[in-house]
């Protein structure tokens, strides 16, 4: 199975590892049909894992191989510069217009972002956790679609390691999602659906992204850039904020430090 998948064509093992990640944030959404609830501290250090997987991956995976693949250019830093700031303003820009709220937000209209709407706190979770999705399903595309431009820094070990850390981190994403909402009185299986529906999008930009490279290979260092900028966007306006909200800030340092040990151990031993 592993040698079928590794023959495929990119676009078609960017689809896979995105539908493997969905998948994972459906088993880590499941947890609602064990526990009733998530323990505050478990929340914190789950969202500090996903931060510090998220951060590594960005530069391992992403801005580093960005910047190699233009090595040998006058500006090898240019492309990684311009792809990490449209990332950055990419995200910004979705963020203005898909309504949402972030996990620590206590009533709807508190912290209410994007369009003015009326939807239920519920749905404005879980478009922002789709929000959240969308670069990790973009990285996971880009660097398999990397692999078909014969450039020597996108190595289908390399994509790889990405999937298995985004899935990774999707896991504890998905408990944080379905825990909270079935604690607010909704029941086991509308938890869940919510839990993995945030994932459905990981497939379908995984797709786009590998769909871009390959069609345009001169974009792989900025494409990568991109997706890097997307992510630490992610990170640092909504992970980290939701992790440090609490009384734990400390275990969600640590827990964030073992995410970034653990998906830079990833890279390195597999890029």
């Amino acid at each position: 199975m592993v040698e079928y998948i590794s023959n495929a064509p990119p676009f078609l093992q960017a689809l896979i590892a995105g539908i493997v990640t969905w998948l994972l944030t459906a088993l880590g959404a499941a947890v609602v049909f064990i526990f009733k609830k998530v323990n505050a501290r478990v929340l914190s250090s789950m969202q500090g894992f996903a931060a510090g997987i998220m951060i590594a991956a960005s530069f391992w995976s992403l801005l580093q191989p960005a910047i190699e693949s233009s090595a040998d250019s006058a500006t090898p830093w240019l492309p990684a510069t311009i792809g990490f700031l449209l990332g950055g303003v990419f995200i910004r820009s979705l963020d203005g217009v898909i309504p949402h709220i972030h996990r620590n937000a206590r009533e709807a209209s508190q912290r209410q972002e994007g369009v003015k709407t009326h939807l239920d706190k519920n749905t404005l979770l879980l478009l922002a956790i789709t929000l959240h999705n969308i670069p990790e399903g973009l990285a996971i595309g880009v660097a398999f679609g990397g692999i078909a431009t014969g450039n020597a820094h996108a190595t289908w070990l390399g994509a790889l390691g990405l999937a298995i850390g985004i899935g990774i981190q999707n896991i504890p994403e998905g408990a944080a999602l379905s825990l909270p909402i079935h604690a607010s009185g909704q029941t086991k299986w509308r938890a869940f659906n919510y839990g993995q529906a945030s994932a459905l999008v990981e497939p379908i930009f995984a797709a786009i992204g590998a769909a871009a490279v390959l069609v345009v290979t001169p974009i792989l260092p900025y494409a990568l850039a991109f997706a890097a900028g997307a992510m630490i966007f992610v990170v640092v306006e909504e992970l980290i904020p939701d992790s440090q909200s609490g009384d734990n800030t400390d275990l969600a340092t640590l827990s964030l430090m073992l995410g970034f040990t653990i998906m830079m151990i990833l890279d390195v031993a597999l890029g």
